[in-house]
């Protein structure tokens, strides 16, 4: 299978309407992390300052998440789509403006980016339920690698045109881009005409949420990967964290070589998402979780440490694993979920992403300074191949098989 077949789903119309709208709002998203870094420093020049607005995006999203969840189930997906666009192509045009004019304060950039992280996970939720209305069964899995490989590839290229455009005119500009990337993908959903399920009479909120949890929990297939992912997030942050400062006390030019790492992490995801496609295992998630013992390389490499250049291989490889499993997994979830819950299931999965992950960013840094670099790090890779090995292993996730013909009826616990 070439790259020809991996662009296959393109020709159907309401999947390549859908594949413009989420790439289209995803270059913007690729170059505003660097613009948003110094459009904070050139405002209150701190790592406190900075470490706030990141954790207004943050909170806000995960505190809205599962809301997101239980509106997704409820009303059209693709107006909830049409309507965080919108919001989103506003907030980042007010941002722009502010910044331009030299109005901008830390305060209310701190407010812009929690209503955008407000957005974003009303967003998300949908996107992801809103795909299998788009694709036939038969090419979800090629739907999902090619979301994910024009994502990441987005994620290589879009720092290094942000850093060049904030060095020769102003962060600003940037957020100009993002805002008119929006516009485009409110463009390309307007025109994505899809059949709105019939959703049952509306109930209280929290009990849309107890079923969605229930839908969770009910399926052992579901949970246990959900606690693995868990783990997982928050032993990758010690990576994350632990890695700058080990190539600073270890290697010259450590921002260089770190930046090197960085990238074949990017190029790791481009290819393990290419690979999603090629690979098609009869049990996907037992091959996901196999995979994503590959995370651990890296974290363990980075112990002693090994050469910069074998880091960079090894983060390659866990970066790719990622996006391998990453295409499988919600390729699972869009097959054998039910429609009606699917967006409350998803919300709970991209909550765990959302939790512990910064957990872990907490975590690592006094963990590390008082048990010592080497002990944190190699008890982090040790948990995380335990970790996916034993979800792996879990008799329900081995069961889950890729049947084309499988439906949520056919795998209940």
């Amino acid at each position: 299978m070439g790259l020809g077949d991996t662009a296959r789903p393109l020709h159907e119309r309401r999947f390549r309407l859908l594949w413009l709208g989420r790439v289209s709002s995803s270059v913007g998203d690729a170059m505003t992390p660097v613009a948003l870094t110094f459009a904070v420093l050139s405002i209150h020049g701190s790592a406190t300052a900075l470490g706030g607005v990141l954790a207004a995006f943050t909170v806000a999203r995960v505190v809205f998440t599962l809301a997101g969840g239980v509106v997704a189930d409820r009303l059209s997906r693709r107006t909830i789509m049409l309507a965080c666009d919108v919001a989103r192509a506003g907030i980042q045009a007010f941002i722009a403006a502010m910044l331009l004019t030299h109005h901008m304060t830390l305060s209310l950039l701190i407010a812009c980016e929690a209503l955008f992280g407000a957005a974003s996970a009303f967003f998300g939720p949908a996107a992801d339920g809103l795909l299998p209305q788009t694709i036939g069964s038969e090419s979800l899995q090629a739907a999902n690698a090619l979301l994910g490989m024009s994502r990441n590839t987005l994620n290589v290229f879009g720092p290094a045109l942000s850093g060049l455009l904030v060095a020769v005119a102003a962060p600003g500009w940037v957020f100009v881009i993002d805002a008119v990337s929006f516009v485009a993908s409110a463009a390309f959903l307007s025109r994505l005409d899809v059949d709105a399920p019939a959703r049952a009479p509306l109930r209280s909120f929290a009990t849309e949420l107890r079923e969605g949890l229930h839908e969770v929990t009910a399926r052992s297939w579901v949970r246990t990967p959900i606690i693995g992912f868990a783990i997982t997030n928050l032993m990758f942050a010690s990576f994350l964290v632990l890695g700058p400062v080990v190539f600073v006390a270890h290697f010259p030019h450590p921002s260089r070589c770190w930046g090197l790492v960085s990238a074949c992490g990017s190029v790791g995801a481009i290819f393990g998402a290419f690979a999603s496609v090629k690979l098609a295992p009869r049990h996907p998630l037992y091959g996901a979780f196999v995979a994503s013992t590959l995370v651990a390389v890296p974290i363990a490499a980075l112990a002693q440490p090994l050469p910069w250049e074998a880091i960079a291989v090894g983060w390659g490889f866990g970066m790719g694993a990622i996006a391998l499993g990453n295409t499988w997994w919600e390729t699972t979830l869009q097959r054998l979920i039910p429609e009606h819950v699917f967006s409350r299931v998803r919300s709970y999965d991209i909550l765990v992403s959302f939790v512990f992950m910064p957990v872990g960013m907490i975590v690592f840094g006094p963990l590390a300074d008082g048990v010592g670099f080497e002990r944190t790090l190699l008890a982090a890779a040790a948990v995380t191949a335990v970790a996916n090995v034993a979800v792996a292993f879990t008799p329900a996730v081995r069961a889950v098989a890729a049947a084309p013909t499988a439906t949520a009826a056919t795998v209940a616990t």
